[in-house]
């Protein structure tokens, strides 16, 4: 396994950062307490993680470009 040429770039691309906000929106969860959390439905907090992720996925088939115009690979 080998890594991308530009790695150090990989916190530029829509998927890396939907994935992020996924696992920090379940980290808020996690740590949410329960009086709290009793008034959300985990229905609605695993729908909002899910469709995050899904529109992490679909900005991953597109072509990005950086703040100076260049391709993200």
């Amino acid at each position: 396994m080998k890594l991308i040429d530009n790695w150090r770039q990989a916190w530029r691309y829509l998927s890396v950062q939907a994935m992020a906000l996924a696992i920090a929106l379940q980290g808020v969860w996690i740590n949410l307490p329960d009086d709290l959390r009793a008034h959300i439905p985990d229905k609605i907090a695993l729908s909002v993680t899910a469709g995050i992720l899904v529109l992490g996925l679909i900005g991953r088939l597109f072509q990005q470009r950086g703040a100076d115009g260049e391709t993200l690979r």
